[in-house]
């Protein structure tokens, strides 16, 4: 398999490093993260412009992209500059549309793709440890339409984005894949209530309660018991551009790490030159390129389908989890007491990758998952 990016795509990581580098530099960022929304409408409209959200989708979804390795190289970018505006959801949520919606919710994604509409993706519930399959919000008919009870936590940009893509469970247990529905709601509707609060990482997030909202049916995303099928469509989008996020802000601390290296000086020389930091750095380096590994390859099989898939995805999760707090642990280190120190651009990168191991699913819960598939497996 060739590995290597199409020119479209260099062309598309490349206009996009620029315009980080330009117009999205630390202090911006550090500010923008800050702020009360926890993320600029104005920024998210210029990234727009630049095709970043139709990169996620093919032609037609109204995109000129959609393959894993059109995800990865945004995202890497994205990982670069530490961007907290909300492209994984509207990556999550426009797959989801895209996969399994009607003509009404795939205009949606234009409308996503033009940055004139925020998602969110209300997945994860209070108490959840990251199974897909886990969902205890209930949704039950009444009429032609629904009404959905229960509650979400951690949904990223939860307080603004216009519309919610919320699952219920419309039969079964709380942890059965079958009788698991997805909806479309506004985030204003009756009913939908918006607690938000700021992530240590930067931006914001919310938790959001539902309270017999009443939907029509054309609410409704595909087929009411098999939404479990479009969830794994869509969250596999999403571990492909965590784990490309990841090895981005991976790359900048080894870079920031090197030049520490190369300019503090004890004993009238540079600490790089002391062998035991030369070593420790070496196995940084070794780590990041086997993570940038793993994500290549969860972004060649995320177009597939089956356990090979799904392994692919996990293996690159857990890889990136497990070396992402590593870099970030041995970054500080190797800065010594600086290295924690909010005004220095590379604590940010550390808490961004801790935290990264934390959405869709931990390094244990993907390494259990794993070895699972792999039981699951004929081969």
């Amino acid at each position: 398999m060739n590995f290597q990016h199409t020119e479209d795509r260099r062309m598309l990581a490349d206009s996009l490093n620029r315009f980080i580098v330009e117009q999205y530099g630390f202090e911006t960022r550090d500010r923008i993260a800050r702020s009360e929304e926890g993320f600029s409408r104005a920024m998210w409209q210029r990234f727009c412009e630049l095709g970043i959200v139709g990169a996620f989708f093919d032609e037609t979804a109204g995109g000129f992209g959609g393959d894993g390795f059109d995800v990865s190289v945004v995202f890497e970018a994205l990982g670069r500059g530490l961007v907290v505006e909300p492209f994984l959801d509207a990556l999550i949520v426009g797959r989801a549309l895209a996969h399994a919606g009607n003509d009404a919710q795939r205009e949606i994604v234009a409308q996503m793709i033009g940055g004139g509409t925020i998602a969110a993706f209300a997945h994860d519930e209070p108490g959840s440890h990251y199974e897909l399959s886990r969902v205890t919000t209930r949704a039950t008919r009444h009429g032609d339409g629904w009404v959905l009870k229960g509650a979400k936590g951690v949904v990223q940009q939860g307080e603004h984005a216009d519309v919610l893509l919320v699952s219920a469970r419309t039969s079964g247990g709380d942890f059965d894949e079958a009788g698991i529905a997805l909806f479309v709601v506004p985030r204003e509707h009756r009913g939908v209530s918006v607690r938000g609060y700021r992530k240590i990482d930067g931006g914001r997030a919310a938790e959001i309660s539902l309270d017999d909202v009443a939907l029509d049916a054309d609410a409704l995303l595909g087929n009411a018991e098999d939404g479990h099928a479009t969830l794994e469509h869509a969250v596999g989008y999403g571990l492909v551009a965590l784990a490309s996020e990841a090895v981005g802000a991976m790359d900048v601390a080894k870079e920031h790490t090197l030049d520490y290296l190369r300019t503090r000086k004890q004993f009238g020389m540079p600490i790089g030159a002391f062998q035991a930091l030369q070593h420790r750095m070496a196995d940084v380096l070794i780590d990041i390129e086997q993570a940038r590994s793993a994500a290549i390859n969860a972004a060649a099989a995320v177009g597939e389908t089956g356990v090979a898939r799904e392994r692919a995805l996990s293996a690159a999760k857990y890889s990136v989890g497990r070396i992402g707090a590593r870099v970030a642990e041995e970054s500080i280190q190797l800065h010594g007491g600086i290295g924690m120190t909010w005004e220095l651009a590379l604590s940010h990168y550390a808490k961004r990758l801790v935290m990264i191991d934390h959405q869709l699913g931990d390094e244990d819960h993907h390494l259990a998952r794993y070895i699972e598939l792999g039981r699951a497996s004929p081969g």
